[in-house]
């Protein structure tokens, strides 16, 4: 797995809210929601690198990974 780098992320507080049941519905961190929702956002956009083919979204891969952080 790749290091993971720190970052903050200032979002507005409805935003958190909503992102953070979503983590909980899901069964992930908030920080593994948010990681997955940006992947699956640049794959669906196409602006994951071809070269980081192994990190395209496979929900239930992450889901199992998640799970645990």
């Amino acid at each position: 797995m790749a290091e993971r780098v720190p970052f903050l992320l200032r979002l507005d507080p409805e935003v958190l809210a909503a992102v953070r049941k979503w983590a909980g519905d899901d069964l992930r961190s908030l920080n593994a929601e948010i990681e997955f929702l940006l992947r699956r956002s640049l794959q669906t956009a196409d602006r994951l690198p071809a070269a980081r083919a192994h990190d395209r979204v496979d929900e239930a891969s992450l889901d199992a990974d998640n799970r645990h952080g």
